[in-house]
């Protein structure tokens, strides 16, 4: 395997621009397609942490809901409404 300058690397790890033996170009038997999901396993989240995301933000978010929706927000809010509102007046 040559290598190639880092200026005219291709996208693709795997892709050297020599057609593959056999004559199909573009195609990777599962070896190699195995080598390239592991070259980098930090690469991406997996399926738990997505999961263990999307709980975070729910909880996030009904936290936040409930502070916003408390009295004394709500009240706070009222009283700058009013407050910008006599300004203007």
């Amino acid at each position: 395997m040559t290598t190639v300058p880092p200026e005219t690397t291709p996208a693709d790890p795997l892709d050297t621009g020599a057609e593959p033996p056999g004559g199909r170009a573009g195609r990777r038997g599962p070896a190699a397609r195995w080598a390239l999901l592991h070259a980098d396993p930090e690469a991406g989240m997996s399926t738990a942490e997505y999961a263990v995301g999307t709980v975070a933000a729910c909880a996030f978010a009904a936290v936040l809901y409930r502070v916003v929706t408390g009295g004394s927000v709500v009240t706070a809010l009222g009283d700058l409404v009013s407050s910008a509102l006599q300004v203007l007046s």
